[in-house]
């Protein structure tokens, strides 16, 4: 059957097993009671002979759901089919208490253990998917990749239904080998972890696609940039802590250091000058190759970034005030040597850029093109 159609059928489903177990069975009970009054044992056979094919219909029904396929998607589903079954528990107790039955409520009980499997079952499936995403080709302007987008969106949603999967994991779980032994011991935000984990080995082998170092941090500073705007405030971030968001906040810093390195400090470095330098016979040659080299390197990473993106518009223009603060005060003090040549005239002509045009330039920065944030950011 068709997933699309499988989740109508269980919202019908879901319907059905509560009439049936808090309506239609307590009153078959009710009436056999009554009918084989002072005759027990008949009053029992008869309630399971009635009730029997109905009960079994609806449990192999959840069976199927448990037993199926494990695909991601189906979490939420197989969650509602879960929890209906266990909301129903104490009917399953009430109704199906005599010896007739009880195979029936043992039947229930297994199934929705089944049930809790398949979840599990499927949380795997999602570290499968996540280890098997390709590192193919790069997002365009290394912006967020769509396995980043889903991850994300599905953890946060699968932690609205976090008393329930807190249920599912609350057998022991040791942490994965490797995994960060800081991080909160509870079943279920040990699951969250290892997934993060795996997510972020996964965006690392995604950014050495990119032959640019500044382009690849770049793509780690919008991804990990993301990943903390959906962990916190949330429950997902609660599973997490604390510290696993500050600790993330340092890496989106760092990658910003590493882009820095990588990219703008090339840039003013051509425009460092020591004292003995300027003193040279050739120093107003020199300055006048070193200011055409600043223009060709300053023209060359403005024309390139322009195609970058920065999908948070915070990060972007923190991006921006920290490659002005960089670079013009470097700018503007080169400039006050060049102007203090006294040929200056002559050489006037390669000042391309005032400090104010140098600006503006780096305000069209991170711009992107169609398609370079990955898609939506949802």
């Amino acid at each position: 059957m068709p997933w699309s159609d499988l989740e109508d059928e269980i919202d019908r489903w879901t319907k059905a097993a509560n009439v049936a177990l808090r309506i239609l069975f307590p009153s078959e009970r009710r009436l056999c009671d009554r009918v084989f009054f002072g005759f027990s044992s008949a009053a029992d056979l008869s309630f399971m002979e009635v009730c029997r094919g109905s009960m079994i219909q609806l449990l192999s029904f959840a069976d199927a759901i448990a037993i199926g396929s494990r695909a991601p998607e189906r979490l939420f589903k197989v969650l509602d089919v879960f929890e209906t079954l266990r909301d129903l528990m104490p009917e399953f107790e009430a109704v199906f208490s005599d010896q007739y039955c009880v195979f029936l409520r043992n039947e229930a009980i297994t199934i929705w253990k089944r049930l809790g499997e398949s979840i599990k079952g499927i949380f795997m499936e999602l570290e499968n998917l996540i280890r098997r995403d390709p590192a193919k080709s790069a997002v365009p302007g290394g912006g967020l990749h769509p396995i980043t987008r889903y991850v994300m969106n599905y953890l946060r949603a699968a932690c609205r239904s976090r008393q329930t999967l807190e249920q599912v994991f609350e057998e022991i779980m040791a942490p994965p080998s490797g995994g960060d032994r800081s991080l909160p011991s509870s079943p279920l935000s040990v699951q969250m972890a290892w997934i993060m984990e795996l997510l972020e080995s996964n965006l690392e082998s995604k950014s050495k696609i990119y032959r640019d170092v500044a382009l690849s941090s770049v793509f780690l500073m919008n991804n990990g940039r993301y990943i903390v705007q959906k962990v916190e405030d949330n429950e997902l971030g609660s599973l997490l802590g604390d510290d696993w968001i500050r600790k993330r906040k340092v890496k989106v810093k760092q990658h910003h250091g590493s882009y820095h390195r990588s990219s703008w400090n090339k840039v003013v470095a051509v425009l460092k000058l020591d004292n003995n330098y300027l003193a040279s016979n050739g120093a107003s040659k020199a300055l006048k190759d070193k200011l055409k080299s600043f223009n060709t390197y300053f023209d060359e990473t403005c024309k390139t970034q322009s195609n970058w993106v920065i999908f948070d518009e915070q990060l972007r223009e923190e991006m921006k005030i920290s490659i002005v603060e960089n670079l013009l005060p470097a700018y503007r003090s080169f400039l006050g040597k060049f102007h203090n040549l006294q040929d200056i005239g002559k050489h006037e002509k390669h000042i391309r850029y005032s400090v104010e045009e140098l600006q503006a330039r780096i305000d069209e920065l991170f711009q992107g093109s169609a398609g370079s944030a990955g898609g939506s950011r949802k």
